[in-house]
């Protein structure tokens, strides 16, 4: 898997500017909190959990040429703090193809890594402040 620094530049307010690689997306909160010039950061990452889950079951349905015609996924913060993936399957698909395609939902990176608690480090980075200019007297 290739891995791309993300980086994240703030705006006005609570809007944020994402880079990954070549992409730019932003991230924001709703008004009056934000602008409401993107996504929250919370929803960012259910779009991740969403994307991941989705190519994961395409991907397996690809290799074994089963006839899944859609997969629709939406993730949502529940009650408790919890994430509730609904995956919808459409296409004439076995039972047993289901079971397999929803099992691997189960097992995408992002599902993976939120599901074990994944240790968070936070490192302090020195950033460079442009010095100042010489003065020619």
């Amino acid at each position: 898997m290739i891995t791309r620094i993300v980086t994240v530049a703030e705006g006005a307010r609570l809007t944020r500017s994402v880079s990954i690689g070549t992409h730019h997306l932003t991230a924001d909160e709703p008004e009056p909190v934000g602008a409401d010039e993107g996504p929250t950061p919370g929803e960012l990452l259910l779009a991740a959990l969403g994307s991941c889950t989705s190519m994961a079951v395409r991907a397996l349905a690809d290799r074994h040429e089963w006839p899944l015609e859609r997969i629709d996924v939406a993730v949502r913060s529940g009650k408790q703090g919890d994430i509730v993936k609904n995956v919808g399957l459409t296409g004439d698909l076995e039972p047993a193809q289901r079971e397999q395609l929803l099992a691997a939902a189960g097992r995408c990176p992002v599902h993976r890594l939120l599901a074990r608690e994944a240790k968070i480090v936070t490192v302090p980075a020195l950033l460079a402040e442009p010095e100042p200019e010489a003065s020619h007297v």
